[in-house]
């Protein structure tokens, strides 16, 4: 009987105040975040972390103090867990491997190698592909696997913007959301996600692409046929220009045609700062102020069922696929079968 080891793969959030100073180094730590020679980039984390550590401790301090990241992957890894164990001929191990924060991708292969896989499937809770987040982590996991002695088979789900699971429930939200807005009241979806510089964009990234296609897929599902929706992104931090319309932007607009909004978070599978707060708290108050009728928020996907059958039938095909992408320990990954149309420059 086969052994399965699954990691999921996320950003991670600080889970004290305390912490919120060194999650930002780490992020700006990244060479996928922050672009410029290895020698420059550990001084300008400091100064960067150290500059935003106070605004960014104010927003936590808005949610109870940390993000609750962790948690709500744990619920997403005991559920995946409990759906593959019941459809798999031997043991399943699924561990979380964050990017900023802990459990980070050190903890989570030395866990993984004491179980012993024969398997492993690595699956990112990032839907769509980015240089930024789905390569990195791929990156990071990659570079601890190998330090942890990891050499059972490795294969890489890229992404799934479009996947069955995610489109359902992403549309079973929007439904119940609709539901939410005053009968008769005319009402505008926006699908909301993470922004990203255009230069990021232009140098070949296809994250913009696939948030489009998120979006259009869940628009089409045969419930929400006649929407009317857009998309928009959010926050977005520094003087370089981002990948738009934002969500404001995207506010005062129905502000000004007088329709209500149903912003539906659609790059995010779980809540954390920038769901419950630039969402929740942030754009619910500007949507206010511009005059917007009716404002709802749709929840992430989080455990939802039909989220959660998804992801493990994306794992079932992985694993029945002789042919899918296999990540070499300490090899610097890449999509190698082209399903999200990026390669490194």
């Amino acid at each position: 009987m086969a052994r399965v080891g699954v990691v999921l793969l996320n950003l991670g959030g600080p889970d004290s105040l305390q912490a919120v100073r060194p999650f930002l180094y780490n992020l700006f730590s990244d060479p996928a975040i922050l672009r410029l020679p290895a020698v420059l980039r550990p001084m300008l984390a400091t100064f960067i972390a150290h500059r935003r550590a106070k605004v960014a401790r104010g927003i936590y301090a808005q949610i109870g103090g940390r993000s609750p990241i962790l948690e709500l992957t744990q619920q997403q890894a005991e559920a995946l867990q409990k759906r593959l164990a019941a459809r798999q001929d031997g043991p399943v191990k699924v561990v979380i491997a964050m990017r900023y924060w802990h459990p980070m991708s050190d903890a989570a292969a030395r866990e993984l190698a004491a179980f012993k896989p024969d398997q492993i499937v690595l699956l990112p809770l990032y839907p769509q592909f980015s240089t930024t987040t789905t390569a990195s982590s791929l990156n990071a996991w990659t570079e601890a696997a190998a330090n942890a002695g990891i050499s059972a088979p490795t294969r890489a789900i890229c992404c799934y913007p479009d996947a069955d699971g995610l489109i359902d429930a992403l549309a079973a939200g929007v439904t119940a959301g609709l539901r939410e807005v005053p009968q008769g009241q005319a009402v505008r979806v926006l699908f909301s996600a993470h922004g990203l510089p255009k230069r990021v964009i232009e140098q070949g990234d296809p994250y913009q692409a696939q948030v489009e296609a998120t979006a259009a897929a869940t628009a089409a599902r045969p419930a929400l046929d006649g929407l009317e929706w857009a998309i928009c992104y959010q926050s977005r931090v520094g003087p370089l220009e981002w990948i738009g319309p934002s969500v404001d932007a995207e506010l005062a607009r129905a502000g000004r045609d007088g329709v209500a909004v149903v912003l539906v978070p659609i790059a995010f599978v779980s809540e954390h700062s920038e769901t419950l707060v630039e969402l929740d708290i942030e754009a619910r108050a500007e949507a206010a102020r511009l005059g917007v009728p009716a404002f709802v928020r749709v929840p992430t996907v989080s455990t939802a069922s039909a989220f959660i059958e998804g992801l493990a039938a994306m794992v079932e095909r992985v694993l029945a696929d002789s042919d899918a992408l296999v990540v070499s320990p300490g090899a610097n990954w890449h999509c190698g079968k082209g399903q999200c149309g990026w390669r490194p420059r």
